[in-house]
């Protein structure tokens, strides 16, 4: 397994709360990551979906009772929604006891319901945080093309070769629909979800157009409304907002939306290796969704990701509001050779960033005009861990 980067952050999390949420889907490397933090300090890990391990939850409160100076990892805690109500008083004891922070790691993958259930009881008392797959700074520069086509599930990327890599994910996308979202009370047939999920592929970082998928699927634009809201709650889907503050311009509003993994993507589009990907229409797009999920997921907390464009036409692919207001405007490229557009300098004028750049495919980073520098992925993220 490669280190990830956020291990940092999630303990320095439960130094300081009583409880941290870790969301992220399956698969990802939950588990993994908390296995090694219960390597440093005093821990009991429960699997949820274990009924051994469930029925020692019988009696909750005397459990953790008898745990009390252990950190307890409970994983797909969301399968025992129940459970918040004990966590709350537990909590508060704990803190009498002299034990105020590292009692409880919580694993999930579906975060609407678990942001929702831990919000209404343990306010004031819990942290978030998710982890998502390997992202362009965990892995070597040599490997960033292999991230993009394979995805960051550590087992698609990690995996011997292409055809093992995509065997994986294919089983990965199989399971979700067939076991997994079904455990998440949704009544939507297997065979629909996956159609819906392949067209949203097939738009990766594409504005949506909820009419358009409703024709393709027979369905009316709500039911498509909650078919997104089911994937983006699994954490497996982006909605990527429009800039909708006021600059004096009529703005588009509707969202964009991508498959988060690029390598999921890939395989609902059965592209097995990078030649394939290189020849599809979908190239372009794909690496869109890949560099903007990284760079959200290397933004320092706090930070809001909207993308910019007008009604007629003028974008801005990316658009970060770094904590303390600042704005980094972002045009991402798949050349080797980027050239920054006039519609990027017209939106600029608008919105009137501190930092403009134009991310490409290169590692070298060097001006473009006064005002904009080409820059490799990993270098942009670096510089984005790095801002205040």
């Amino acid at each position: 397994m490669l280190p990830r980067r956020l291990s940092t952050r999630l303990n320095h999390l439960l130094t300081h709360s009583p409880a941290v949420v870790l969301l992220g889907p399956r698969q990802v490397g939950k588990t993994t990551l908390a296995l090694e933090i219960a390597e440093r300090r005093p821990s009991v890990y429960l699997d949820l979906e274990d009924e051994a391990d469930r029925v020692k939850l019988s009696d909750p409160v005397r459990y953790f009772a008898d745990h009390e100076r252990e950190l307890v990892i409970l994983d797909e805690v969301h399968r025992v929604p129940e459970l918040f109500q004990s966590l709350r008083g537990v909590i508060d004891r704990g803190r009498r006891h002299g034990k105020p922070n590292g009692q409880f790691l919580l694993l999930g993958s579906a975060a609407l319901d678990l942001l929702k259930q831990s919000g209404e009881s343990l306010a004031g008392r819990i942290s978030y945080m998710e982890l998502g797959p390997f992202d362009a700074l965990e892995v070597a520069p040599a490997k960033l093309e292999t991230l993009w086509v394979r995805g960051g599930f550590p087992r698609s990327f990690l995996a011997e070769n292409d055809d093992l890599s995509m065997e994986w994910r294919r089983d990965f996308i199989r399971t979700y629909l067939e076991r997994d979202i079904p455990q998440f009370g949704s009544r939507i047939p297997a065979e629909t979800l996956r159609r819906f999920w392949t067209m949203l592929a097939h738009n990766q970082s594409q504005m949506l157009n909820a009419a358009t998928l409703a024709r393709g699927l027979g369905v009316d634009g709500k039911t498509v409304a909650s078919y997104l809201d089911l994937l983006v709650d699994l954490l497996l889907v982006r909605r990527l907002p429009a800039w909708h503050r006021n600059v004096g311009k009529r703005l588009v509003k509707s969202p964009k939306v991508y498959v988060r993994d690029s390598g999921i993507a890939h395989a609902l589009l059965g592209i097995r290796d990078k030649e394939a990907l290189l020849g599809h229409p979908v190239t372009g797009q794909s690496w869109e969704s890949f560099v903007t999920e990284t760079l959200i997921a290397a933004a320092p907390d706090g930070t809001e990701a909207h993308y910019y464009r007008t009604s007629t036409g003028t974008e801005v692919d990316l658009v970060l509001t770094l904590p303390g207001g600042k704005l980094w405007a972002i045009e991402i490229k798949r050349s080797s050779a980027p050239k920054v557009e006039s519609g990027f300098h017209i939106a600029c004028a608008d919105l009137k960033p501190s930092k403009r750049f134009v991310v490409y495919s290169g590692t070298e980073r060097f001006p473009l005009n006064a005002d904009t520098d080409a820059i490799g992925l990993g270098d942009l993220g670096r510089a984005l861990q790095a801002a205040k």
